[in-house]
């Protein structure tokens, strides 16, 4: 077909590269089919053998991979920046356009050519899934044009974009390589819209074939997996087939109403036919590569889990040069005619040159709008100075004393009103402290100017009348008290304000000394802002240094694009100016934005000798400079360059001069300086001769510079950095370089580190912080051998660096943009330029970048946080997101954790447009920065992981252990309840009515005996919402109906003894006479949970899966019921046409039984008691009339239950013990029970509470569920309670009752929150029971308190209990589950060896007892394969007795308390479901420990539950707050499961509240959740999976 003929290998490169190009704009949609198609054949033209009629539009060739894409531009191909025209239209564009200020050429190529390394790697990643509405577009008004304040641009990515200032060819390479095609990325069950996946044209498909990766992920999703379980393949373990622990038979729960039928082909009954796991197959091809650093051998200590120190690698590059020497700057020359002090300067000027500029200031359009001569400037600060001095208080009681500190409140665009206020200050000597003007009372940053303001003691703020007017108002017209600040009393000082000094009086101008002058402010790493203190000698030494380094004239003019509130703005434009007489043009930022040429046109307009600039105003000044032909920059000696010690900044200097060099402009001219709050002006390079040759620079290995060495890169150029001097360290100083961390030791010559200085002219101190300021501003350097140098302190700058040739000072970074992983450095600004270099402009809006690192797991990870243009696509921004992580890593040999995109203009701003980094951090780590899409790396980027444990093989068998124990003098880990007693005394037993409990071995016995002796005892009595008595049964009622069913049964039944009988009915007492008639008929009945009406699909298919599994011949149910069971609506999910016989009981006629019927032996089966457990699965076990008797006789004697008792119960009753209390212990015991449905709880909240206060109700019993519906529904409403009466004083013990581990913090909450009403801290208490024994333990009236106890998390993973302190890090607290049963005993066993374990040892818990369940009810007869589970023996001990399974881990610890017969008193600790234990890197999790965490990690996280799948942690939290949110959650919930247990999270998946599935018991249904996540069923708002 297309190009038969052609060997594409054999191409010359240029036309392969070419062909690559082409192929990528189709790809991209950059050209149509048919243009791609005619360039094609073009190409090839020359190539083909002539053949007739040979069509070259579709290759049928495969491209071999090392020629598919290749990314280095094509020499004619004509690239996107070659024309002028075009590149001067694009100018023009808004924010986001492909500008040339977003590229470096430098960087560019280096980018390229990390990412060309990558292109075979096919790898496929998969994309995050998102529901529609969660797609957060900033809102358009936020999305302003670059002129206007609210989008301003950031510095800092402007100097980087400067940085990247050339064209990054297009053809990055192919997303393909990256992005799998056979993935249909973002569709999601609820927009069921299957967008095309990346790289694919959007008009025909690709035409070469689809990558192998693809193939193999097509394949996996249409194959079925034989294997039932997955294989593992992020351990580096050989997989062993873990046997499955051997727990209940498989009769699996279908999810969510699927029928048998329609299961798809599933892998350990789960749906793979999904997109749900090709994605996660994905995610695990990828996973598959090795990780970046290859993890060296761990070691391991048994008693504690070791993180990974990492080794250090021999071939680590080393310091090799000589110790450093300390470097002198020129000496501070001594000129006659200067000033004592500053202000005697300004005095001076004022009186002798007042007519002389000072200053001039522009309007918005770059016009001048006014200038300060220097005789105003002087009269004005005298006023003011005047002012404050006298006229704000009473001459006894003045409001400023000289040395107050005072707040300087004015925005840039007004510099004239804040040079008098400064200079006032000064001739007041009161201490300005320049802030931002504050905008909003939620600032970025506002708290920490608060702690500014107060650590600075200021209390008064000065401002214009203009700002004042503009800053935030209360209603009645105060200004806010904005976030953290102290309370402030505002001054305006526009001069109609001011007042006219005495004749009399003279402002005190002293010599300069060492008092402070001002204070300027500086943020640290950590957000906190200090105050650098700068003294009057400080001041005046500064200014004069400046003045000898930068050889300032009297007179000249200066343009200063700088802010004049701080730093070079304020020293340069503000103080030198002054000294020396220097006309100042102030160009404000606000200016800048509307017209970027606006400070050149000052310099040629002005013919200023001097300019004060930033990388982003050469930037702006270049991108602007083609309307103006006629600019002259030959009068500029010095153009400095504030931020030239930023290595970035060297390509916008180049590229200035390249544009302005024809327009007079001399390369010697162009400026570096590095400057640091703490000691001001730290070097300037100094102007060169003409002619002379410009000075070196620095090409440096990135590699060596992140190991803190300086080597000069030769090999490879795509990490190498290039970095220009800062010239010179000023006039009168000393400069050392010395260690950033530990002890300040001298660094050797090869050796980067942080500069320290010592000088005059810089900081003091941070004013009012002396603990920090010793660390800072007094550190002597020590040598090898950690003797200090000498007695000089000196001040640490922040700046990063070295000494190069001729003692040129180099500036690689600084300390507060450092980030430390693995004991490497990496410099954040950095990372920001080959952020940038990956073709931003279709994502990120205007370059806006943050990079930071979080602590997490003992190191540090980097995070980057780009703000993403609204027109972006998801296929774009994942794209580019892909592509940082690869560039990256190349580059910087560094993994990154987490890659996040937010909307336009959302990150937190500083005051002049640049990312608040300290906020956006906070707001990562709070979970408020509500990105729209993220994309986390803990897999690649964590290396320091405990090994994975090794499952030791068991030499030592359970003798020995046994022995072991004994010799240790450890106790075998048993307890046993009371003795269940034989017949007491005959008295005792007619007084307590208990006699027929003593004779009857069958619950129906008892009944009829109740019937006869004491037929109006009211057995029962149920309530409705409103608390009302709907219905009761005395004894003889009860024994009446019992009877007409078992007639009608026998009637219309056709059953046979021991034929199985469904009952459905909701929760009542109508429940209770069909559970006893089937007794009397000698059928074995079965309760079911009826279907919810509302939710028929979902509920109906269970009830119909227990009456086919329990082979029901007959189901007995309501009317209401039994219409829903036939309705069309049940049709649609199961056949109805197949029910058993259905009779309802409403209205039967009054007919007795012929006989009723008594069981030849007690062993005879009772009732079956079905349940779905936790792990999905539906069990029937089988109940023996003995087991039934044994059971409510040892509830009767734990809770001393008689005929005189009342008791509350708010239970589900179909299953468990539930069903035991609701239907059958009242019968044996005669008390009466007080039956509320869970159901009407949701109605009426309170309906349990009143009632137990209403009835002074004594002990109660009650599901989790229950005791979490009161907490959270009535928690707010305690004092409303009271009001109405609520007393709970009278309860004595109110027991949950559960199969799983005591939630401690539940209970807990409950028993605080209603402490109020008088309930009892000691009566909330649990019980425990399981499949094979429904009651192991309650908490009855006898026993002592249940104790808690802290166990250590990491020894539980072992299987070991360790136990620790309250508030030790990693504890657990675990509750007692309630005092063992009378006749019940307990032995903790090894599960594996079946040997018993001793005290405080974590096993499965056994239990033998005579009211154990006989066995599972199966269908199929498999009885002999869980035989097991109920008569198992141990392996050595104990040979004869037989032990039953309840498939729990847990311990028993002998306590100081004592049981009611005196002896200690061994507590039972169950800490979860060896089913649904999590078997992670050869450790044991149980899932709610991790759930726990997960909850914990965010305040919108409602619910959460974890599964795993393939080896891979899926973590699936509910989202109570907004959709908003929901990628907040994300790293939160990776950062606090790795943290606390050491595990990678695979995938997050993000649902509405109420997804996961919960039984009636309370428990999640985690298997369930599992099948419908693979299933994909759960229609999640957001899927992560991370890399």
């Amino acid at each position: 077909m297309a190009d038969r003929g052609v060997d594409l290998s054999a191409l010359p490169k240029e036309v392969r590269d070419q062909l690559a190009e082409l192929d990528l704009e189709l790809s991209e949609g950059d050209i149509t089919q048919k243009g791609y198609e005619k360039k094609r054949a073009k190409l090839l033209a020359s190539y083909i053998p002539h053949l007739p009629n040979v069509d070259l539009s579709l290759p049928d060739v495969q491209l071999s991979p090392s020629h598919s894409a290749d990314p280095s531009p094509s020499p004619e191909a004509p690239g996107p920046s070659t024309s002028s025209a075009s590149k001067h239209h694009r100018a023009h564009r808004s924010g986001g356009a492909r500008d040339d200020r977003y590229r470096s050429d430098i960087h560019t190529e280096a980018v390229q050519a990390a990412l060309a390394k990558h292109k075979e790697e096919k790898m496929a990643l998969p994309m995050p899934t998102k529901r529609r509405s969660a797609f957060v577009q900033s809102p358009i008004d936020t999305c302003t044009p670059p002129d206007t304040s609210s989008a301003s641009e950031d510095e800092g990515s402007l100097r980087r974009k400067a940085a990247l200032a050339a064209v990054l060819a297009q053809n990055l390479q192919s997303p393909d390589y990256w992005i799998n095609r056979s993935v249909q990325s973002s569709s999601t069950s609820s927009s069921a819209s299957s967008t095309l996946s990346h790289g694919e044209p959007k008009t025909q498909p690709q035409p070469q074939p689809p990558p192998a990766a693809s193939v193999l992920a097509d394949v996996l999703a249409h194959t079925r997996i034989e294997n039932s379980v997955p294989p593992d393949v992020t351990s580096s373990t050989p997989q062993e087939r873990g046997s499955r622990v051997d727990l209940p038979p498989a009769v699996r729960g279908m999810s969510r109403g699927q029928s048998r039928s329609s299961m798809l082909d599933t892998a350990d009954g789960v749906p793979v036919n999904s997109r749900v796991s090709t994605k996660i197959q994905q995610l695990l091809n990828t996973l598959k590569r090795p990780k970046r650093p290859p993890l060296s051998e761990f070691f391991l200590d048994d008693s504690e889990e070791i993180v990974e120190v990492p080794q250090p690698d021999p071939n680590t590059p080393k310091p090799e040069g000589r110790q450093i020497i300390p470097v002198k700057g020129e000496p501070l020359g001594v000129v006659s005619n200067w000033p004592p002090a500053l202000q005697a300067a300004l005095a001076r000027w004022g009186a002798t040159q007042a007519k002389s500029p000072a200053l001039t200031a522009l309007d918005i359009t770059g016009k001048p709008l006014y200038t300060l001569t220097y005789g105003k400037l002087w009269s004005r600060s005298l006023k003011l100075a005047y002012t404050l001095l006298n006229k704000l208080g009473t001459k006894t009681d003045p409001v400023l004393q000289p040395g107050d500190r005072v707040a300087l409140v004015y925005p840039n665009s007004d510099p004239g009103m804040f040079w008098v206020a400064f200079y006032g200050c000064l001739l007041a000597e009161v201490i300005p402290v320049p802030i931002e003007v504050p905008l909003s009372r939620q600032d970025a940053g506002s708290q920490q100017i608060g702690f500014l303001l107060g650590s600075c003691g200021v209390s008064l703020a000065l401002t214009s009348e203009v700002c004042l007017k503009g800053l935030p108002k209360t209603p009645n017209g105060e200004i806010i008290q904005f976030k953290g600040w102290p309370r402030m009393r505002w001054v305006v000082t526009d001069t109609k304000y001011l007042t006219k000094p005495s004749k009399d009086w003279q402002p005190h101008i002293p010599t300069a000394n060492t008092d402070t002058a001002y204070i300027e402010y500086k943020a640290s790493k950590e957000g906190t802002v200090m105050g650098v203190a700068v003294s009057k000698i400080s001041m005046l030494t500064h200014c004069q240094a400046l003045t000898q380094a930068c050889n300032y004239c009297e007179g000249e003019t200066l343009v200063n694009v700088l802010d004049c509130k701080k730093d070079m703005g304020l020293w340069h434009g503000v103080l030198t100016s002054v000294m020396n007489r220097i006309h100042t043009i102030t160009v404000p930022y606000a200016v800048m934005k509307a017209c970027p040429m606006s400070w050149v046109q000052r310099v040629h307009i002005h013919k200023a000798r001097v300019a004060l600039v930033k990388c982003r105003d050469l930037h702006w000044a270049m991108m602007a400079h083609k309307d103006q032909k006629d600019t002259n920059l030959s009068s500029i000696r010095m153009l400095i360059v504030a931020d030239g010690a930023n290595p970035w900044s060297v390509s916008s200097c180049d590229a200035f001069l390249n544009v302005f060099q024809s327009h007079g402009l001399k390369p010697e001219v162009i400026c570096p300086c590095a400057t640091s709050p703490e000691a001001l002006t730290v070097a300037i390079r100094r102007p060169g001769a003409r002619g002379a040759p410009l000075p070196a620079r620095a090409i440096l290995s990135m590699g060596g510079l992140s190991h803190g060495v300086i080597r000069v890169n030769t090999e490879d150029k795509n990490s190498a950095l290039t970095v220009q001097d800062v010239g010179h360290i000023m006039p009168g100083a000393l400069m050392c370089i010395v260690k950033p961390d530990g002890p300040p030791q001298l660094c050797k010559t090869d050796e980067i580190g942080e500069i320290v200085i010592n000088s005059r002219a810089g900081g003091t101190m941070y004013y009012g912080l002396p603990g920090v300021t010793k660390n800072t501003f007094e550190v002597i350097p020590v040598n090898q051998a950690g003797a200090p140098i000498g007695e000089i302190p000196f001040s640490r700058t922040g700046l990063l660096g070295f000494v190069g040739p001729g003692s040129l000072v180099f500036v690689v970074g600084k300390i507060e943009g450092l980030l430390m992983v693995s004991s490497r450095r990496h410099n954040a600004d950095d990372l920001v330029a080959t952020a940038l270099a990956v073709e931003p402009v279709k994502t990120v809006y205007r370059g806006r970048i943050a990079v930071f690192s979080v602590t997490v797991f003992y190191d540090e990870r980097i995070v980057i946080v780009a703000e993403q243009r609204p027109d972006a696509s998801e296929e774009d921004s994942f794209q580019w997101m892909s592509r940082v992580l690869q560039a990256i890593d190349s580059i910087h040999q560094v993994g990154l954790y987490c890659l996040a995109l937010v909307p336009a203009n959302t990150l937190p701003k500083t005051p002049l447009g640049g990312i608040h980094i300290c906020e956006t951090k906070q707001n990562f780590l709070e979970g408020n920065l509500h990105p729209c899409n993220i994309l986390m790396c803990p897999h690649t980027c964590v290396t320091n992981m405990p090994k994975p444990r090794q499952k030791q093989p068991v030499d030592v068998g359970p003798a020995s252990m046994l022995v072991g124990n004994l010799v240790a003098g450890k106790r075998i880990a048993q307890a046993t309840g009371r003795e269940l007693g034989v017949v007491e005394d005959q008295d005792l037993i007619r007084k307590l009515c208990m006699w027929p409990t003593m004779m009857h071995q069958f619950l129906s016995e008892a009944l009829q005996f109740r019937a006869q002796t004491d037929p109006d005892h009211v057995l029962y009595v149920l309530l409705n919402a409103k608390g009302v008595a709907v219905c009761t049964a005395t004894c003889a009622q009860l024994h009446k109906r019992a009877e007409k069913i078992t007639a009608t049964l026998m009637e219309r039944g056709g059953l046979n003894t021991g034929d199985n009988v469904v009952l459905l009915y909701p929760p009542g007492i109508d429940l209770i006479a069909a559970f006893y008639g089937c007794l009397y008929a000698g059928v074995i009945p079965v309760t079911v949970r009826p279907p919810h009406p509302q939710n028929l699909a979902a509920t109906l298919p269970t009830v119909r899966m227990i009456i086919d599994v329990s082979k029901a011949a007959c189901i007995l149910t309501t009317q209401p019921l039994m219409r829903i069971l036939r309705s069309r609506e049940a049709a649609a999910s199961v056949n109805v046409k197949t029910w058993p016989t259905i009779i309802d009981t409403d209205d039967l006629p009054r007919k007795r039984p012929p006989h009723i019927y008594k069981p030849p032996t007690a062993e005879m089966l009772a009732y079956l008691d079905f349940s779905v457990s936790t792990t999905g699965m539906l069990t029937g076990v089988k109940m023996s009339h003995a087991a039934v008797s044994t059971l409510c006789r040892s509830i009767k004697l734990q809770c001393e239950l008689y005929s005189s008792r009342q008791i509350a119960i708010c239970l589900d009753p179909y299953c468990g013990l539930g069903f035991v209390l609701w239907c059958l212990s009242s019968v044996y015991s005669g008390h009466q029970s007080i039956l509320i449905p869970p159901l009407e709880l949701e109605s009426s909240l309170p309906l349990w509470l009143s009632t137990l206060s209403q009835y002074k109700i004594r002990d109660t019993f009650c599901s989790y569920s229950v005791m979490e519906l009161c907490t959270k529904g009535l928690g707010t409403q305690t004092e409303m309670l009271k009001a109405r009466g609520l007393n709970l004083s009278c309860v004595r013990s109110c027991v949950v009752i559960a199969e799983e581990r005591p939630r401690l913090s539940l209970t807990q909450s409950f028993s605080k929150l209603f402490k109020d009403l008088g309930l009892s801290s000691r009566a909330v208490s649990t019980a425990f029971g399981s499949r094979v024994n429904l009651a192991i333990c309650l908490q009855g009236t006898a026993g002592p308190d249940p104790s808690t106890v802290y166990v250590d998390m990491k020894s539980l993973r072992h299987d070991r209990v360790r136990l620790v302190e309250r508030g030790a890090p990693q504890s657990l607290p675990l509750m007692e589950s309630g005092t063992i049963l009378p006749g019940v005993r307990v032995i903790i066993v090894n599960p594996e060896t079946r040997g018993p374990l001793g005290d405080s040892h974590l096993g499965e818990i056994w239990v033998n007892s005579p009211h154990s369940a006989s066995g599972y009810y199966t269908i199929y007869g498999e009885e002999s394969l869980q035989a097991d589970h109920f008569n198992t023996r141990l392996s050595f001990g104990e040979p004869h007795t037989l032990w039953a399974r309840t498939g729990y881990l847990g311990f028993i610890k002998r306590t100081e308390l004592l049981d009611a017969s005196g002896d200690r008193h061994d507590a039972l600790f169950v800490v979860g479901s060896l089913d649904e234990t999590l078997e992670l890197r050869g450790l044991r999790y149980h899932p709610i420990d991790i759930e726990t965490s997960v909850s914990r990690a965010h305040r919108s996280i409602a619910e959460s539950a974890v599964f795993t799948w393939t080896n891979l942690l899926v973590v699936v939290a509910e989202l109570s707050g907004s959709e908003q949110e929901a990628l907040d959650l994300v790293p939160l919930v990776t950062n606090v499961v790795l943290e606390e247990h050491h595990l990678i999270v695979g995938v997050v998946v993000i649902v509405d509240p109420g997804v996961i599935p919960i039984n009636s018991r309370g428990e999640k249904q985690r298997m369930h959740l599992r099948d419908s996540f693979l299933a994909d069923q759960l229609d999640p708002i957001y899927v992560a999976y991370n890399m």
